[in-house]
């Protein structure tokens, strides 16, 4: 029988950026960047799982879904809390399963929707179609189709990943995975999970990378480059949007590690250490976490010139003087 191959071909596009995104995660100096930094590690993790429940409209904010991570009390329909304590789990088992595994991806389904879903880890039995909102972009396979089709993609995964480039590889897998969706639920965070799993068997650094994040972002643009996909019947435009988000979010890493470069203070180093990313902070709570009490030299030495710098900015920029004023870090 002959080798299915999925329906793509590479693109200048997609070489440009392969080779920019390589060069990036040289620049990141590898794995140690963020292994040395558990603070930015947990956070970025924290975002993986909020962005990828929250494309799939999990209501959860960000700070929700921190305090149910930290085992706090949150306010809330208890299936969302649930997908976040399961994701959260899954997200945490990065480099302890193997990509290549079929069985493994079964697996770390029924840990994705655990008390979630009736048939957690065994593929659908039912039509299923792939929405955007209340948008059909197209119906998925027939069921009786779906354990070839999901053999045949780890199979071509296997026998391909030493001449298929991971960047594209994990690309096309997240693609085809969407086209079959295999699960009657769960499918897209099993993809992005997935992709995730893909790029860190090639560099370790993708396992503390929000790429999530940036795909919820462009949120419209990645359901219209899977819309774009199923019309072509070629994976390319996906790819090429999947390289893109790569990219973006290799560009915030930068910028993440950089932050205790020589060019910072010691007193805006201080700060940034102790302020999470994307959570609006008073500048009472922040002179406490700092161990400071001159308010004037707390807006002298450290929260004016990290609005300047542009490393936070106000929670209410039209009410600067409020006393009510918040400094979120971005």
């Amino acid at each position: 029988m002959e080798q299915y191959v999925p329906p793509f071909t590479i693109t200048n596009t997609m070489l440009t950026a392969a080779a920019q995104i390589a060069e990036k995660t040289g620049r990141i100096a590898g794995f140690r960047s963020f292994e040395t930094r558990p603070h930015l590690r947990r956070n970025n993790r924290i975002r993986s799982v909020h962005s990828s429940l929250a494309i799939e409209a999990n209501p959860l904010s960000l700070d929700e879904v921190r305090s149910v991570i930290n085992g706090q009390s949150v306010i809330g329909p208890e299936k969302e809390i649930r997908e976040v304590i399961n994701a959260y789990q899954a997200y945490d088992m990065l480099g302890e399963f193997d990509p290549f595994s079929l069985r493994d991806l079964q697996r770390l389904h029924g840990i994705m929707t655990h008390l979630t879903l009736e048939d957690c880890g065994v593929f659908r039995t039912h039509n299923e179609g792939v929405f955007n909102g209340d948008v059909c972009i197209f119906m998925a396979p027939p069921p009786e189709f779906v354990p070839d089709l999901m053999r045949n993609l780890f199979t071509w995964m296997r026998e391909s990943r030493e001449t298929v480039h991971p960047l594209i590889l994990s690309s096309v897998f997240h693609y085809e995975f969407v086209f079959i969706h295999p699960f009657s639920d769960g499918n897209g965070r099993m993809a992005r999970l997935w992709q995730t799993a893909l790029l860190s068997e090639w560099n370790p650094i993708f396992r503390y990378l929000p790429l999530e994040s940036r795909i919820h972002e462009f949120q419209d643009g990645y359901y219209d480059a899977i819309a774009v996909c199923h019309s072509a019947g070629s994976s390319n435009a996906f790819i090429e949007f999947m390289l893109d988000m790569i990219n973006q979010t290799l560009d915030q890493a930068l910028r993440q590690i950089s932050e205790k470069d020589a060019y910072l203070s010691e007193p805006l180093q201080k700060l940034m250490e102790i302020m999470e990313y994307d959570v609006p902070y008073t500048a009472a709570q922040l002179m406490k976490s700092l161990q400071l009490k001159s308010k004037d030299n707390f807006r002298r030495l450290y929260l004016n010139p990290a609005i300047e710098k542009g490393l936070i900015i106000m929670g209410m920029p039209d009410k600067p003087t409020s006393r009510n004023q918040t400094y979120i870090r971005k």
